[in-house]
């Protein structure tokens, strides 16, 4: 598998939650539903603040 996972922080309530970077729909927070992140075809475009890769 290429890509990797992204720990993102989400802007409205400050979740905190793991993300693919390469993802195939809109992934959005399980906590207020907002957006995190889009798919492009290819890295995602991230709506929120990246924490970081996790290994």
């Amino acid at each position: 598998m290429t890509g990797n996972f992204l720990r993102v922080k989400c802007e409205k309530c400050k979740n905190e939650q793991v993300i693919f970077e390469r993802p195939s729909n809109i992934v959005k927070c399980l906590v207020c539903g907002e957006t995190l992140a889009e798919p492009s075809g290819g890295k995602a475009m991230v709506k929120a603040k990246i924490l970081g890769v996790v290994k």
